[in-house]
């Protein structure tokens, strides 16, 4: 396993887990990635490996990020996937944050599924988030799955019915089922006008589903907070635009009613979600200026 470069190896850890979110196409809003860096900041987990990039990312499409704002001092950061661990009340946790990878997607999995069976680990989560036509006032409809029914039994997670292109989290779930272990996907819906924010209120939904699943608790107080000030904030955004009003309007009654949402003559999700963008950058403009 020459790609992974090992600063603290994975001994002697207690019923480890592992959890992964990758930033990009399976990260909308930001949710999954904000979840797991919100569990990982509360074990206070520390890096203990990186997995080398030159093996996994285009860099035309992943480019790496120069700083030249301090004299003598310019720095090159390379994409790249972080093994963090972590202590927990009843087990360890082994976290796999970065972005996600361009190329050799079996090799990159089974890399990683390698360093999970060597420390001991027997289940594999993965977390992700999805734009949706979900308002932002209602609480998230998680989507999951796992390779034994019976730990989501009681959560009123919905099962994916989904065919399409998949993620590099759908491979992680599963290459670890075919290896051997147990595994659970948790996905979270994020309101499709509101993307360019990172919806803390999704990630808390991911976290809640994570402690059911996984018996790794933590303290919820800032990431309540969190959600509470996201909601807020895209609430002020939305009663400032009428087309936006009413698009929440009709989410919200679908929502209520379960049923499916009718766009109808109203603008498109992209349209709206850049009125809302515009407006929360000008009010930050204000907000400087005052």
């Amino acid at each position: 396993m020459t790609e992974i470069t090992w600063t603290s190896p994975l001994h002697d850890l207690r019923d480890p887990i592992i959890v992964a979110a990758f930033r990009g196409w399976n990260d909308a809003a930001s949710a999954a990635s904000a979840a797991l860096a919100y569990v990982a900041g509360k074990l206070d987990a520390s890096s203990a490996g990186t997995i080398d990039p030159e093996e996994f990312y285009d860099f035309q499409a992943t480019r790496p990020m120069v700083d030249l704002t301090t004299p003598g001092a310019h720095t090159l950061t390379w994409p790249e996937v972080e093994i963090l661990v972590g202590s927990g009340t009843a087990r360890d946790v082994i976290f796999i944050a970065g972005i996600e990878p361009s190329m050799r997607w079996r090799t990159f999995c089974n890399l990683l599924i390698d360093a999970a069976l060597a420390a001991g680990a027997t289940t594999f989560v993965t977390l992700g988030a999805f734009l949706a036509d979900t308002p932002h006032t209602r609480p998230p409809r998680l989507t999951g799955m796992a390779s034994d029914p019976d730990v989501l039994a009681g959560m009123h997670i919905h099962e994916p019915a989904y065919r399409g292109p998949s993620g590099i989290v759908g491979v992680l779930n599963q290459l670890s089922v075919e290896r051997g272990m147990a595994s659970i996907s948790l996905w979270a819906p994020a309101s499709h006008y509101a993307a360019g924010i990172t919806n803390a209120k999704a990630a808390l939904a991911l976290v809640r589903a994570l402690e059911q699943t996984t018996r790794v608790a933590v303290d919820l107080t800032e990431l309540h907070a969190s959600s509470a000030a996201y909601e807020l904030q895209v609430s002020r955004a939305v009663e400032s635009d009428p087309r936006l009003a009413e698009l929440v309007h009709q989410l919200e009654n679908a929502s209520d009613e379960d049923l499916a949402f009718d766009p109808g003559a109203l603008p498109s999700g992209d349209e709206l979600a850049l009125e809302l963008e515009r407006f929360l950058r000008e009010r930050e403009s204000d907000s400087g200026n005052s």
